[in-house]
């Protein structure tokens, strides 16, 4: 029996995706002492046996399982533009992508250069860092080379996604955001905390459909800290500046253990993250935007304010946010970036484990298809 995956209706909005973003891999140590790395120090760590994908490749995996991608476009068609060096990092992860569904003809392999890498490092107490190599084949991505996707936005016209993910430059994002604008693609996007002002500054918020922030990367677009226990004032103020530049967009700010908020419409929706054992944090918010985009894909409404939750499970989960909460929170019961067991059929049972039901507006996305 083929996996189970979110069902398309006659008036699901969209059928393909074309996105740049990050597209690696790389390796985590876990760092003894506390205090914070020193110029001059050798640290010992133990290296962690965890599988760690850049944002692109996360974010385009869990949209395919979820969706049935195929190669072939049906039902859903995905195609990342990048770049990977000709080593074998670089054919490992197009391997991978690939084996999910996902379309890499728009992928290059770069002969001088290596497949973007990154070493991370974590403290004892969860926080950390990463290395990133900044002269590898996806640095090579130019905004010229998204013109290759040109003629395949045009013949899917509004029926497309376009993502604009951190890891490709901000000029290449742009040069996406402004080729799918026109074709009335669905344009989603997402920040870095050190790329949000000069991505304000170059227009790009305008340019969005839907913006996915965390709360650090919210509060630097507004120069406020996010206040966890009173948020709404913090909230009023990032949907006033976005909506600023673009009235209609949708606002999707992660809090970590605190869940998400979603605007739309005037409306802020809170979708409280469930307590879970927590393996690693690592990728959650590329697993929350995932499942949110497959979400709207299908057709779920972005969100569907009601009655204050007080915990996740005590209303049923009605919203792409609520969907993409629930994938996240998931994923962080995996050490690795990309959980490898995460499926429609597990989140399902995963929610059923929460307690959690789903509203007739999600539940319809999730029967069978009768040929199935």
């Amino acid at each position: 029996m083929p996996p189970r995956t979110l069902q398309f209706l006659a008036a699901s909005p969209y059928r393909a995706l074309v996105g740049v973003g990050g597209i690696g891999t790389g390796i985590f140590f876990a760092l003894q002492g506390d205090h914070t790395l020193g110029r001059n120090e050798s640290r010992p760590a133990r290296l962690l046996d965890v599988r760690d994908y850049c944002k692109l490749h996360i974010i385009t995996h869990y949209m395919a399982v979820l969706l049935g991608a195929r190669p072939g476009g049906s039902p859903f068609h995905i195609l990342p533009i990048g770049k990977v060096g000709d080593d074998d990092s670089g054919h490992r992860v197009l391997g991978e992508m690939e084996l999910a569904g996902i379309d890499t003809r728009f992928v290059a392999k770069v002969k001088d250069q290596p497949t973007l890498f990154s070493v991370c490092f974590q403290y004892p107490d969860g926080t950390g860092g990463n290395l990133t190599t900044s002269e590898s084949a996806a640095s090579r991505l130019a905004p010229k080379d998204i013109d290759v996707c040109l003629p395949w936005l045009a013949a899917h016209g509004g029926k497309c996604m376009a993502l604009a993910a951190p890891e490709a430059s901000l000029e290449v994002r742009d040069r996406l955001l402004r080729a799918a604008t026109p074709s009335r693609a669905f344009r989603a996007g997402a920040f870095t905390s050190s790329e949000v002002r000069e991505a304000s500054q170059r227009g790009l918020f305008a340019l969005l459909d839907l913006v996915c922030m965390n709360e650090d990367e919210a509060g630097t677009l507004i120069d406020q800290t996010f206040d966890r226990e009173a948020p709404q004032a913090f909230l009023d103020r990032c949907a006033e500046v976005l909506t600023s530049s673009n009235p209609e967009v949708w606002i999707m700010v992660s809090a970590g253990r605190h869940g998400a908020y979603g605007f739309a419409n005037g409306v802020w929706d809170h979708c409280p993250a469930p307590s879970v054992p927590v393996a690693s944090t690592a990728g959650a918010g590329d697993a929350l935007m995932a499942g949110v985009l497959a979400a709207i894909a299908v057709g779920i409404p972005f969100v569907q304010p009601g009655p204050a939750r007080e915990t996740f499970a005590s209303r049923p989960l009605g919203s792409a946010l609520d969907l993409g909460v629930l994938l996240a929170a998931y994923t962080v019961t995996s050490p690795h970036t990309i959980h490898p067991t995460a499926n429609l059929e597990t989140l399902l049972t995963f929610a059923d484990e929460l307690g959690a039901s789903f509203s007739d507006e999600i539940a319809r996305h999730l029967r069978r298809d009768d040929r199935d």
